[in-house]
């Protein structure tokens, strides 16, 4: 099995080797990078793109919430822990979806089952350990969610370029309004979609993915608040500020960090993640 790459950053070179030997101590784990300030971290990020980033809140250059706000744009999916010894700033974590915050000074034990728990969520549960519980399975939704009668005009997208360094090509906003379809306009031609047969909508690299049923990508370069507004909610639902969701296609709702949940999607490989708040509006839609 991999070990799970850790990059970690404070600008106390003590805490730094803090930070080192609870690495070397939890099971499964790599070290890959350290930082001293905000802007090293995000450029250590960006090169060596760790799994798990384990960093303070006040740092020069960019302060940790700022780094994570970066790195949530750059993959949501980054597990964040915050260590400080600040408990004030946990707000702000929680806005950012950390997976755990440490209060300095935390006991030793306290960090290895915050590194127990991340690595049963990314890799599985080890030898004698019992996978964490998946939450109860949303209901099939019913035959009144469907199609709703106005979609919004044509969305402005490029098709994902199948050649790798390629720029995506320009786009044309597609003319006139089609209850239910949407028209992109690529370097191959036009391609017409069913909406129902968008499967997500995430921020991915800095920029925003169409995912469809199938597994076909679409890079779009409308942001997500304007995708939240222009797709059906009879269809689609936001479950954090990088995913919006098919809720025909939600399988089950699992467990992931303190304040967040992982979403399964019938037939795809990839989540989507969605905070508790939104979970509970999720579950309201249901009942």
């Amino acid at each position: 099995m991999n070990p799970i790459k850790i990059l970690v950053a404070d600008d106390d070179a003590g805490m730094r080797l803090v930070m080192r030997k609870l690495v070397e101590q939890a099971e499964g784990y790599e070290l890959v990078g350290e930082a001293a300030d905000g802007g090293e971290l995000i450029r250590l990020y960006d090169a060596l793109r760790p799994e798990v980033v384990l960093l303070d809140v006040e740092m020069p250059e960019l302060s940790g919430i700022d780094c994570a706000r970066a790195i949530q744009d750059r993959d949501p999916r980054t597990v964040l822990v915050f260590a400080t010894a600040h408990e004030e700033y946990m707000a702000n974590a929680f806005e950012v979806y950390a997976f755990d915050y440490l209060v300095k000074p935390f006991r030793v034990e306290r960090a290895m089952e915050t590194f127990r728990r991340i690595r049963e969520r990314l890799r599985g549960p080890g030898l004698g350990e019992t996978a964490i519980p998946e939450a109860p399975e949303p209901p099939t939704p019913g035959p009144n969610v469907g199609p709703g009668p106005n979609v919004g005009p044509g969305l402005s997208v490029a098709a994902e370029s199948s050649t790798a360094g390629e720029p995506n090509a320009a786009s044309e906003p597609g003319v006139g309004q089609v209850p239910g379809r949407m028209m992109l306009r690529h370097r191959e031609g036009v391609s017409f979609i069913d909406v129902p047969d968008i499967a997500m909508v995430m921020r991915e690299n800095r920029a925003t993915i169409l995912l469809m049923k199938d597994g076909v990508r679409y890079v779009v370069p409308d942001g997500m608040a304007e995708l939240d507004e222009r797709l059906p909610d009879e269809i689609f639902f936001r479950t954090h500020k990088s995913y919006i969701v098919n809720l025909n296609l939600i399988e089950s709702v699992q467990p992931y960090g303190r304040w967040t949940y992982i979403v399964k999607l019938k037939g795809l490989k990839e989540d989507a993640l969605i905070t508790h708040e939104r979970f509970e509006a999720l579950q309201k839609r249901f009942m």
